[in-house]
């Protein structure tokens, strides 16, 4: 296994003269199949296509582009795998002081708003040369959305970078098509039925059936028709019924085709057994490495999708809502493969996804034709239809504690508590916490008030109680010793100061104050974001309390860590605020002194 070209005598190396493809990353270049680019550069490697990789190139050198020289066929590029806002700025809009997917952690490395700097350079490296954008940034900010940064409605990303073509969601069936299609020699501006795409055009015409959103100019002035547009979106999502949509900005409009439909699990093992190296390139060893690698090495991706739809999560804009898992076989075949790694110490660090125990369709229905388009699968409730059957994952798990060499199999990337509490046999749950905790279990309520959970897309608090109850039962009848880690929120829409205090009070009771609090990020693609930026639900109308003064953001947020003695003077004025002097004082309900 080796990597692919980054620089010329790479090239020459395998005999090459050009590339069919250069693809251009905000992160730098690693390897692995958790990096959206090296997956999309692999699978157009494994269909012959020659690819070369500029990991963050000198955006303000327009020479830095060119030094693979001339793509044959396009460029491609990817702000990385996150947001570049995001991965730049804390929720305070505070520059980062480290950036994890950049060499050594060193922030700066790539521009804010990656793919429109790198689209413009690239564009003018070699004019006339077809440019390509994907990864999470574009296809979050495919079409109309709010921006937090600059606090204001942004156009598609497609017309702000002025690419040729935006693919989103995973792209890998995306890809091959389009790179069979341009070396049969048809230009993009003809490629205007691939599903998973957005496209310009000047003219409706030619456009079959589609939604006409409402236009750029509109929801840019009017937070209804901002949160109008936003509900069809969400309810255009799914593969099997979403229908083309098409939104007006000036003079143009962008298209966006139906979503592509998940790979099948044959397709997704062939994606994941490709020559991945796991590393990240040797250029950047002096430097320190590659942070964000140390963490997810020596883990096995087994699914994708999320049907678990929380309101403050874009993977139903992303990844979608049907999921999808590897066989067991081929996520066996890939541990095996892990002992040859130099570092690897017989600890498989995670074995999951976006939610670990989702692997597969959430039921029959949802296999054949779609998740329900009105209704969800856990909320407010487990639907009576759900799939909780663990036994699929549960064989994985055990196939791969048998592996000669593994020590222990983690799982890291987070249980769905609703769902493991709906399936009647206990055997998963006694399984994790006997093999398949560290010591405590990261577990996400999110929050504790049954308004703010709701909007959030989570079952009611109680349901929470309920599995911690369970986990420290089956624990004791382990003999083992374990904790649990909640995760909560601060500020999320429908959270004001008598909820924080709500939380406050919980944790007061838990003993329990979190080293880390999660104050919310309005990011594109999400729900939340949109209740944010409208002050109503989309979906449903229901207006929804935003908390937007600064100072009342850092209050909900100290509230969760009241202890902490540079808290107690925002804890104090919050509690005073929402008249709870109650809490203040000696007694064993105080949350902080007088």
């Amino acid at each position: 296994m080796e990597f692919l070209p980054v620089n010329r005598i790479d090239m020459e190396k395998r005999g090459w003269d050009e590339c069919d493809f250069v693809l251009i990353s905000g992160d730098a270049y690693v390897d692995h199949p958790s990096w959206g680019g090296a997956v999309i550069s692999r699978v157009l490697e494994d269909a012959g296509f020659r690819v070369g990789i500029i990991a963050q190139p000198d955006w303000k050198n327009v020479e830095s582009f060119r030094i693979l020289g001339e793509p044959r066929l396009a460029f491609l590029i990817a702000a990385g795998n996150i947001d570049s806002m995001v991965n730049h700025y804390s929720v305070n809009k505070k520059f980062r002081k480290t950036d994890l997917y950049s060499p050594g952690g060193k922030a700066g490395s790539s521009p804010d708003r990656a793919t429109i700097v790198y689209t413009g350079q690239a564009k003018a490296a070699y004019k006339g040369k077809p440019v390509i954008i994907g990864g999470l940034e574009a296809s979050l900010r495919r079409l109309s959305h709010f921006d937090y940064w600059s606090n204001k409605v942004r156009r598609s990303i497609l017309f702000d970078s002025k690419a040729d073509m935006l693919i989103y969601g995973m792209g890998e069936r995306q890809i091959r098509n389009i790179a069979a299609l341009l070396k049969k020699g048809v230009p993009l501006s003809n490629m205007t039925n691939i599903r998973g795409t957005v496209f310009r055009t000047s003219s409706l015409d030619k456009i079959k059936e589609h939604i006409s959103l409402p236009s750029y100019e509109d929801v840019k002035e009017n937070k209804k028709a901002y949160g109008d547009s936003f509900a069809i979106q969400y309810k255009n999502t799914d593969p099997h019924y979403g229908k083309i949509l098409v939104e007006k900005s000036g003079t143009q409009w962008a298209v966006q085709n139906p979503p592509e439909f998940p790979l099948s699990t044959e397709d997704f093992d062939r994606v994941y057994e490709l020559p991945y190296t796991k590393m990240a390139h040797p250029s950047y060893d002096k430097m320190g490495g590659v942070p964000a690698l140390k963490e997810i090495q020596f883990s096995l991706i087994h699914n994708r999708g999320c049907y678990g739809n929380c309101s403050f999560c874009a993977l139903t804009f992303h990844q979608g809502r049907i999921v999808t898992a590897r066989s067991n076989e081929s996520v066996i075949k890939e541990a095996v493969k892990l002992k040859d790694l130099e570092g690897f110490k017989g600890n498989i660090h995670d074995v999951g996804g976006p939610t670990a125990d989702f692997t597969g369709p959430s039921c029959k229905k949802q296999g054949k034709s779609g998740s329900c388009p009105d209704k969800q699968c856990l909320f407010p409730k487990p639907c009576k239809n759900l799939d909780t059957d663990h036994s699929s994952y549960l064989e994985l798990l055990r196939g791969l504690r048998k592996i000669e060499g593994i020590k222990k199999v983690f799982i890291r990337s987070g249980v769905r508590f609703d769902y493991m509490l709906a399936e009647n046999d206990d055997t998963f749950f006694r399984e994790i916490c006997k093999h398949h905790i560290s010591g405590q279990l990261k577990i996400a309520p999110e929050h504790v008030s049954s308004k703010v959970l709701k909007l959030m897309g989570k079952p009611d608090h109680k349901v929470f109680e309920k599995f911690i109850a369970k986990y420290k039962k089956i624990n004791g009848e382990l003999g083992k010793d374990q904790f649990f880690v909640p995760y909560f929120i601060s500020s999320h829409p429908g959270s004001g100061l008598n909820e924080a205090i709500e939380l406050a009070e919980y944790l007061r009771d838990l003993r329990f104050i979190p080293e880390q609090v999660q104050d919310f990020y309005p990011t594109p693609g999400t729900l939340a974001t949109a209740m944010y930026h409208t002050g109503f639900h989309p979906l449903t109308g229901e207006k929804v309390f935003v908390a937007r003064n600064p100072e009342e953001k850092q209050m909900q947020r100290a509230l969760l860590q009241f202890t902490k003695r540079e808290n107690i003077a925002l804890v104090r004025k919050a509690l005073k605020k929402a008249g709870r002097n109650d809490l203040i004082g000696r007694g064993k309900k105080c949350l902080i002194p007088n």
